[in-house]
C-alpha cells in the first residue's frame, strides 16, 4: 500500500493531504476537548531490511586478530624498556626485554597471516605503500619493525656484533611507540560504531595497555634491583589505559553500551582490576620474586583482558543498528541546528 493511498488519520482510499469530511469533524471535535493529536502508528524499532543489521559485522577470527593486536603492543613496549635498559646499564631488564619484542612481533605477525589465509596476501599489501591507509601504513611498520626486533634479540643471545644489536635495540624503539599504538588507528578507521567512535582516545588506551604487558613481563622475568623502569612504567601505563578508556567511555555516549554489556564487559572489568592490582604490586619495591611475578601476571592478564573485550564490544556494535542509526540522527541534527 503506497502513501497516496493512506491518510493521515489512516484511512484507505483518500489521497495525501486530503481529509474526509467526518474526521476533519472528529478531529476538530478531539482538539476541542483538549485531547490534541493522537499517534496513530507505534514508535519506530530499530531494524534493518530483512531483520539483518545495518553494518556487516567485522569477520575477522578473535583469536587471531584480538591476539594480534595485543601482540604488537607488547612488542612495541618491550623495545622501548629493552633500549632503556641497554643505556642505563640495566642489562638484566634489558636482555628479557629484547627477546619479548622479537617474540612478540613474531607471534603477532603469524596470527595476522592466519587470519589473512595465506602469507601471500600479507606480502600483497606491500606493494603500495598508501599513507592514507592505516592498514597499508601498518603493514609497511611491522615490516621495518619486525627485522629489527629480531636483529636485536639475535646478537644479544649470540653474544656477538653488539654494535650491530645496540644499533638494532635503539631503531626498534624509535619505531615502537607506533607499533603499539597504530592498531588503534587501523579498528578506529573501520565503520564499527564503537571503535569507529572512540578515535580520539583509543590510541591512548593502548597506549597504556601495551605499556602495562611490557613492564608485566620483565616484572617476571628482569632481577628486582634492574626492574625500577619497569615499576614505573607499569603505575603509568595503567593510569593511562584506565584514566584514557573511562574518558572515551563517558564521551563516546550511546555507542559505549557494548563496553557494559554480556562478554566485553567481564573481560573490561577483569582487565581493569588486573591491571590496577599489578600496578599496585608492582610498587611494592621488595625483593621478593613472588610479588614480582604475580604483578608482572596480572599486568599481561588485564592487557589482553583489555584488548579481547575491546574487539567483541566492536563486533556487538555492529550487530546492532541503533549503535549506527542512532549517532548518524544526532550528527545530522547537530548540522541542522
Amino acid at each position: 500500500m503506497s502513501d497516496s493511498d493512506v491518510t493521515r488519520d489512516g484511512v484507505r482510499g483518500e489521497g495525501p493531504g486530503r481529509q474526509a469530511p467526518g474526521d476533519a469533524g472528529a478531529g476538530r471535535r478531539r482538539h476541542r476537548r483538549g485531547r490534541g493529536e493522537q499517534p496513530m502508528v507505534p514508535e519506530a524499532a530499530f531494524s534493518s531490511y530483512y531483520g539483518k543489521p545495518v553494518l556487516k559485522k567485522p569477520t575477522w577470527k578473535p583469536l587471531d586478530i584480538a591476539g594480534y593486536l595485543y601482540l604488537g603492543g607488547l612488542a612495541g613496549a618491550s623495545s622501548l624498556l629493552a633500549a632503556g635498559g641497554q643505556v642505563t646499564g640495566r642489562p638484566g631488564l634489558a636482555a628479557p626485554a629484547k627477546l619479548a619484542a622479537a617474540g612478540a612481533v613474531s607471534l603477532s605477525l603469524a596470527a595476522l597471516v592466519h587470519d589473512l589465509g595465506r602469507p601471500a596476501r600479507f606480502l600483497n599489501m606491500l606493494r603500495v605503500l598508501k599513507p592514507t591507509s592505516p592498514m597499508s601504513v601498518g603493514s609497511w611498520l611491522l615490516a621495518g619493525y619486525a627485522p629489527l626486533t629480531l636483529t636485536a634479540a639475535t646478537t644479544q643471545v649470540a653474544g656477538r656484533y653488539r654494535l650491530l644489536g645496540s644499533a638494532a635495540t635503539a631503531a626498534s624503539a624509535v619505531l615502537g611507540p607506533a607499533v603499539a599504538t597504530y592498531t588503534a588507528v587501523l579498528l578506529s578507521d573501520t565503520a564499527v560504531p564503537s571503535w569507529h567512535e572512540g578515535y580520539r582516545e583509543l590510541p591512548f588506551v593502548f597506549a597504556g595497555s601495551a605499556a602495562t604487558a611490557a613492564s608485566g613481563l620483565a616484572l617476571a622475568t628482569a632481577p628486582a634491583a634492574q626492574a625500577g623502569p619497569a615499576r614505573r612504567l607499569a603505575v603509568l601505563g595503567a593510569a593511562l589505559e584506565l584514566g584514557a578508556f573511562r574518558a572515551m567511555k563517558r564521551r563516546m555516549g550511546l555507542t559505549a553500551e557494548p563496553f557494559e554489556q554480556g562478554r566485553p564487559h567481564r573481560l573490561l572489568r577483569a582487565a581493569e582490576a588486573l591491571t590496577a592490582g599489578g600496578a599496585a604490586l608492582a610498587l611494592c619495591r621488595g625483593r621478593d620474586r613472588r610479588v614480582a611475578v604475580a604483578a608482572g601476571a596480572a599486568l599481561l592478564t588485564g592487557s589482553a583482558a583489555l584488548r579481547f573485550g575491546v574487539f567483541h564490544a566492536g563486533v556487538a556494535s555492529a550487530e546492532d543498528p541503533k549503535y549506527t542509526v542512532v549517532p548518524q540522527r544526532e550528527r545530522l541534527a547537530g548540522r541542522g541546528g
